[in-house]
């Protein structure tokens, strides 16, 4: 089957809603670049927008689209029902057939759109988002609506294909996890294990840094809910601030100062070595008969997410620093040499086992990007992609790469 594609500019398709209605009348909804356009209340790690009185926001309906603060990245967002959008995104209502709309799904969030709207990058700042005054001259090729439902059916197919088997491997990532907080539970319920405050079981880790004798340096951070170190941009003394900062090794335990509470706690490994954190994050090792790896598995716990909530006091949102002489003074139960190097075993086996999937992951989000482009702008035949098993040969070969 050969589709025969027209390119449209975007205001052919798309008509800006600019109209107005008071929030109170409608549930108020935000672009998610996972999700699409959802309730703002339904995003409980997205800080909510507090609402005047009189707020007013743009009429959305099934079927619109929005244009985002992250659209340079990730395309446009699709809304699936009624509500009310901020004045700080575009909202655009469609001129086209239900069937074009489940073709343009995909394609507005597919790399060919986002290449085309990288022109638009340069003088906007941080915080804005694309004009539409500007970005309504794009073209886009668009089929028929037949042809529309026949590519949106075959993305709608092979795309599932593929977010099923993410999503199993996310889940064999946190099978692992559980293992790690059973075997920290049996510690937390035998009343015979010896509960030791933490400050007698570790020490505060301290390596200065000296800027002035560093040309450039990586500093560290911590993603919330056990989600592991990210680096930062390399900086030189200047753009390092007025921090004082500590160099790390692998194997020692970080800890956020600010986010703590919610679980940004990790330990240190070889690809971290050298780098800094600064005095916001405190580093610790176990002392002489603790594993520095089962104490990151107790602060993983359900008992350690308590330890840590207790520990970080704070009454402004999310702003919660954590209190390290009150920490210190937190009883820990000390399992015995045998259950801490299962313990450490476990979150070593996590380790890896996160490195290998979040590569694999990559890939098959790569895959699925590229399939997607392929299919929007009729690259590929996506009648007889199918008959050919591309996907599966594609799926195997992944795989394979990650077996190596």
């Amino acid at each position: 089957m050969t589709l025969i594609f027209q390119h449209h500019r975007l205001d052919h398709l798309f008509r800006e809603v600019k109209q107005t209605i008071p929030l109170a009348e409608s549930e108020l909804l935000t672009p998610s670049t996972v999700y699409g356009v959802v309730p703002q209340s339904s995003l409980p790690s997205k800080p909510h927008q507090v609402m005047r009185e009189g707020y007013e926001v743009h009429p959305a309906m099934p079927g619109d689209f929005v244009i985002s603060m992250s659209s340079f990245l990730h395309g446009f967002e699709y809304c699936t029902r009624y509500g009310g959008i901020s004045p700080d995104y575009t909202l655009l209502r469609p001129r086209f057939d239900e069937q074009i709309g489940r073709f343009l799904r995909y394609s507005l969030k597919s790399d060919f759109l986002i290449q085309q709207l990288t022109v638009f990058r340069n003088g906007i700042r941080q915080g804005q988002r694309l004009q539409w005054n500007r970005v309504r001259y794009v073209k886009i090729p668009v089929p028929d609506a037949d042809a529309a439902s026949v590519v949106a059916d075959f993305l709608d197919c092979e795309t599932a294909r593929i977010d099923q088997l993410i999503e199993k491997k996310r889940l064999f990532v946190t099978g692992v996890a559980r293992r790690i907080e059973a075997l920290v539970d049996q510690a937390i319920s035998d009343a015979d294990v010896p509960r030791i405050r933490f400050e007698h079981l570790t020490h505060r880790v301290s390596r200065p840094v000296t800027l002035s004798e560093h040309d450039e340096l990586v500093r560290l951070g911590l993603y919330n809910r056990g989600r592991g170190i990210f680096k930062k941009p390399a900086a030189d003394e200047e753009g390092m601030g007025d921090s004082e900062f500590c160099f790390v090794e692998a194997g020692d335990l970080i800890l956020s100062g600010q986010f703590a509470w919610e679980g940004a706690v990790a330990i240190a490994t070889a690809e971290e070595e050298g780098c800094v954190v600064s005095h916001r994050y405190p580093v610790y090792r176990g002392k002489a008969g603790v594993s520095t790896s089962y104490l990151l598995g107790l602060f993983r716990s359900s008992y350690g997410d308590f330890l840590l909530n207790e520990a970080s006091r704070g009454s402004a949102g999310r702003n919660r620093p954590l209190n390290i002489r009150r920490l210190g003074k937190e009883k820990i139960p000390v399992a015995g040499l045998a259950l801490q190097q299962a313990v450490e075993q476990a979150v070593d086996f996590e380790r890896r086992l996160k490195g290998k999937t979040e590569q694999s992951i990559a890939r098959l989000e790569e895959f699925r990007a590229a399939l997607i482009t392929a299919a929007v702008t009729g690259q590929i035949d996506v009648a007889t992609w199918g008959k050919h098993s591309q996907t599966d040969r594609r799926l195997d070969q992944i795989e394979e790469a990650m077996r190596a």
